[in-house]
């Protein structure tokens, strides 16, 4: 696949844009110490990169399949390594999704952390610009590094300003996250050994060898199943998820899971397709089990943090047996559903964030009868809860309509297999739901409703759960087509 030039293109590099402006702002908190210009700094930095990546949105086109924005400059020609940035219909949600959040993020954090705040933004910018570096790299060198730059500060958010167990959940998360690391390197090695070049396009449907595929296929799946994270890798996620920040658990649950299922459709279809429809049973069978598994696990939590964080093992297993579906509403579902997760999710870890702050407990049962004292915090709560769990007319039952559309057209026995993971949701949040508007003994001490920014920060997601839920043709338009290519590549090895 040649990466194709866009007739949109911009008269300014957008990508490298996008990508550098949180640096830039992260470089700039170096030369101040007062703590209100440290968070004005952080919060301008993000809404600025917030409104520069606009044109991404507005002048992305569609019908365009190929690679859009695209930026090649020659970087180590001697060994095959080129600055090359790109975005098409999966990537380009992606980056909007982590545009949107990291000044939510600054928000959300902006009295919640007392000590260190200059190290925390600087995280926090730091992990913005590598997380849309990978969404955007088109080089393996490139991809590699952004890939291992999102690892340290995520680690420091966990290691520093983390819960009471913070040493074991972030060692925990570095080690597997390194494993899966080693495992990335050596495919995109194996690759270079056989391509002579890091271009990610130029190593996109090239008919390598069952055997090639085989092995190239198992360390990327392993690496990406970490991060995603799949059961039965998935024992990190709960820890990092507990004891990291609020702003780390957004960023954790709403953009680095989806580089895990990002790097499943762009490199394990593009580069292994006959090995990814050879694992293709192992792989539903896994998500299936995590769906399952990780609904009844919520079931027995009273840690409203620890409830959420498994939830996302079950929401990601339905984003993993979409791409595995083979189908065009599979992968639609799949990245609707990566895209809702990151909205929702981040969204309830935002909800507890706030709860914590006042109560000090992520406890249910310490959190309970907020309906009479909390009646807007509740209101919010309870419809990201209903997203949650794929309400009719939120963002979720799109995505998730979508992908048991596209399983039900191959495999039967897997859609109805997944079926009781969306009962569970419903039963888990509805739980949590119920328990925390009513108080079925005593009343709830006085709590302060949300103040105007907390409700600036929720009002967004809340906005794009409604939206995307009915309205969801807009962006829809958006990946069909690069979907609809992926598909015809496929088709073949089918």
């Amino acid at each position: 696949m040649e990466l194709e030039l866009a007739m949109n293109q911009l008269p300014y590099p957008i990508l490298s844009t996008v990508i550098f402006v949180p640096l830039f702002g992260a470089l700039l908190l170096l030369l101040f110490e007062r703590e209100g210009t440290v968070k004005g700094i952080a919060l301008g930095a993000t809404l600025l990169n917030l409104l520069l990546s606009l044109p991404l949105l507005l002048r992305f086109d569609p019908r365009l399949v190929g690679f859009q924005f695209a930026e090649l400059k020659d970087w180590f020609p001697s060994l095959g390594a080129r600055y090359a940035l790109g975005v098409d219909g999966i990537s380009m949600p992606l980056i909007m999704l982590t545009a949107l959040l990291s000044p939510l993020c600054v928000l959300c954090s902006w009295r919640a952390i007392e000590y260190r705040v200059k190290e925390f933004m600087f995280c926090i910018l730091l992990m913005e610009t590598a997380m849309i570096g990978v969404f955007s790299a088109l080089d393996f060198v490139l991809f590699y590094i952004f890939w291992e730059a999102m690892l340290i500060p995520m680690y420091l958010l966990i290691a520093i300003w983390g819960g009471p167990r913070k040493d074991y959940a972030s060692i925990k998360f570095f080690i597997y996250t390194l494993v899966g690391s080693v495992l990335l390197l050596v495919a995109i090695i194996a690759l270079y050994l056989h391509n002579g070049t890091f271009s990610i396009p130029e190593a996109l449907f090239k008919g390598y060898s069952f055997r090639f595929q085989y092995w190239v296929f198992l360390a990327f799946a392993i690496a990406f199943a970490i991060k995603v994270p799949m059961f039965p890798f998935h024992t990190w996620l709960p820890a990092a998820h507990v004891e990291a920040p609020t702003a780390g658990s957004v960023f954790l649950a709403s953009v680095l899971l989806k580089m895990g299922t990002y790097g499943f459709m762009r490199f394990c279809l593009g580069i292994t397709p006959r090995a990814s429809v050879h694992f293709a049973p192992l792989m539903v069978v896994l998500s299936i089990v995590a769906i399952i598994y990780a609904g009844f696990v919520c079931l027995g939590q009273e840690d409203m943090k620890r409830l959420i964080a498994y939830s996302s093992v079950a929401h990601m297993g339905f984003v993993t047996l979409g791409i595995f579906s083979f189908t065009l509403w599979g992968f639609k579902g799949a990245l609707f559903q990566m895209l809702n997760h990151g909205v929702t999710t981040g969204a309830l870890f935002l909800c507890v964030g706030i709860i914590y702050e006042r109560t000090h407990s992520r406890l249910i049962e310490d959190n309970s009868g907020l309906g009479k004292v909390m009646p807007l915090y509740v209101a919010f709560l309870g419809l990201f809860c209903f997203s949650s769990f794929a309400f009719p007319g939120t963002n979720n039952f799109v995505g998730e309509f979508f992908v048991l559309l596209g399983v039900f057209g191959v495999n039967k026995a897997a859609g109805l297999a997944a079926i009781p993971g969306a009962v569970l949701a419903a039963a888990y949040m509805l739980r949590l739901l119920k328990r925390i508007t009513w108080r079925e003994e005593g009343e709830q001490a006085p709590l302060a409703d949300l103040n105007t920014r907390e409700v600036i920060y929720l009002l967004p997601l809340a906005v794009a759960v409604i939206w995307v839920g009915l309205a969801p043709k807009g962006l829809s338009a958006v990946m069909e087509p690069t979907l609809q290519a992926l598909i015809e590549a496929l088709r073949v090895y089918l």
